[in-house]
């Protein structure tokens, strides 16, 4: 199990750089931020939110070592070569170390707001399919050609290429056409989960996966949740210390990740710990490095603090 950390990108940029430099020091796997243009709030407008891909070329160049990515993109709102020519620079920026991620497109009030269309979840959909054809194309191809509804490409460069992989990470959680996509179209599916919750909502993208007779293994699987713990990692209210509340949260993505882990080449490989729109990264939290089950390599497994004793964890994307 990889965990990297969800950063907000409605923290001051001194407070984003200063959380990634203390990710990357103590040897998390990467550094995430949400492709949004405002809260999900109509009560919270007033609040800063900066610009996803402008955030995370800057933390390529300032920040060495860890993954950097969109969770996710929004297809409503990014033409894929215009995105494409994003990613592959910031890629260079990073030195082969960004994550592509992109989703369908769903906060309703920035669409509204920017008038931007947002159109039902079928056209979603489909913009969504051929977006993802376009921008593997630009990835993978020396010219792309792509004639569809939304998208049209005619012989279209993208140059340079990536320097590194360039993994297309999808966000999705729907259990026919959203998985049908992913099993198709990409590298890491990613999802919000519980551990509960994840058994439920494999089932159809491992189905999907059976469906066209690809390698489960071949598809790395992350997911992350926000949560709200006491000091004794049980539900605590809002009146806890702040700290003991970010201590707990920290703990159950540990417990959590263990329990994810357990289910083969269709287990979660990677989860992401989120603090929160001004909520600091615990003091002295950090990965617990061990060795997972059979067959995994060694990574950051686990997570504890310094309030908290590391629990051996048992033979775990």
């Amino acid at each position: 199990m990889r965990f990297s950390f969800w950063i907000s990108a409605g923290l001051a940029w001194e407070e984003i750089l200063g959380q990634a430099r203390h990710v990357e020091a103590t040897g998390w796997d990467g550094v995430y931020v949400a492709d949004h243009f405002m809260p999900n709030d109509d009560g919270s407008l007033d609040q800063p939110m900066h610009e996803c891909f402008s955030v995370l070329a800057a933390l390529a160049a300032a920040v060495p070592r860890v993954r950097i990515g969109s969770l996710v993109a929004g297809a409503t709102y990014r033409h894929p070569a215009v995105l494409a020519k994003q990613a592959l620079t910031i890629d260079h920026i990073a030195g082969g170390r960004l994550v592509l991620g992109v989703g369908a497109g769903w906060q309703e009030n920035e669409h509204q707001r920017y008038g931007i269309e947002l159109g039902s979840v079928r056209d979603r959909l489909d913009r969504f399919e051929e977006m993802c054809e376009a921008w593997l194309a630009l990835r993978d191809e020396r010219r792309a050609t792509v004639q569809g509804r939304y998208v049209a490409l005619e012989d279209a460069p993208a140059e340079p290429k990536a320097v590194g992989p360039l993994p297309l990470l999808i966000g999705g959680s729907g259990q026919r056409r959203m998985a049908e996509i992913v099993a198709r179209r990409a590298d890491e599916w990613n999802t919000w989960s519980t551990p509960e919750l994840w058994r439920t909502k494999r089932v159809g993208f491992d189905r999907a996966l059976d469906a066209i007779g690809r390698d489960p293994a071949s598809l790395h699987r992350s997911t992350q949740a926000l949560v709200l713990l006491g000091a004794d990692g049980r539900s605590g209210p809002r009146s806890s210390p702040p700290s003991a509340r970010r201590s707990g949260h920290v703990r159950a993505a540990h417990r959590g990740g263990r329990r994810l882990g357990r289910a083969g080449p269709r287990r979660a490989d990677r989860a992401r710990v989120h603090a929160g729109h001004g909520r600091a990264l615990p003091r002295g939290a950090r990965p617990a490095r061990h060795r997972g089950g059979a067959g995994l390599p060694l990574s950051a497994g686990g997570i504890r603090t310094r309030r908290a004793s590391p629990t051996p964890s048992p033979a775990r994307r």
